[in-house]
């Protein structure tokens, strides 16, 4: 199940939004190293700036290559695609009370010192990204299941 591979990914030491990315590479073909240099941006809400959590970022990433539109002059596609990004962050925020990482974390500041914590027992016992992370990989598998992107026997 996505959701399991995906806090594993974290749990190996790979970002937020790395972690869900990567949780979709079977189905998006990209090779690992070229998917994790793709979303190494978005963890810690966009470079720890504590802005979209980077587990959202991952399903925003994985949905578009798996779903989204390449014309430039795309206007439906561009608008179903909008509207399949804005009910995801919906179920995620639906779930979870919002999508900005550092409300999710309960953070006062709005941007951190670039360099991440440590991976220690206790930063993962005091942050809910591993559940975070669990939850965008699972609404976006369901997702992608259901709207036909993606087959259950790919799990």
């Amino acid at each position: 199940m996505r959701k399991e591979r995906a806090m594993r990914l974290f749990e190996e030491g790979y970002s937020c939004a790395q972690a869900v990315f990567l949780a979709f590479e079977d189905v998006h073909g990209l090779d690992r190293e070229t998917a994790a240099r793709l979303a190494s941006s978005f963890g810690g809400g966009m470079g720890r700036l504590r802005e979209v959590c980077g587990a959202v970022t991952g399903m925003f990433l994985a949905a578009g290559i798996l779903c989204g539109y390449s014309s430039p002059g795309a206007r439906e596609e561009k608008s179903e695609h909008y509207a399949r990004i804005q009910a995801l962050a919906g179920e995620f925020e639906k779930a979870n009370g919002s999508i900005v990482c550092r409300e999710l974390l309960g953070l006062s500041v709005k941007r951190q010192e670039p360099v991440p914590e440590e991976r220690t027992a206790e930063y993962y016992r005091k942050r809910p990204c591993k559940e975070l992370i669990g939850q965008a990989a699972e609404i976006l598998e369901t997702y992608l299941l259901e709207h036909g992107y993606m087959q259950s026997a790919e799990k």
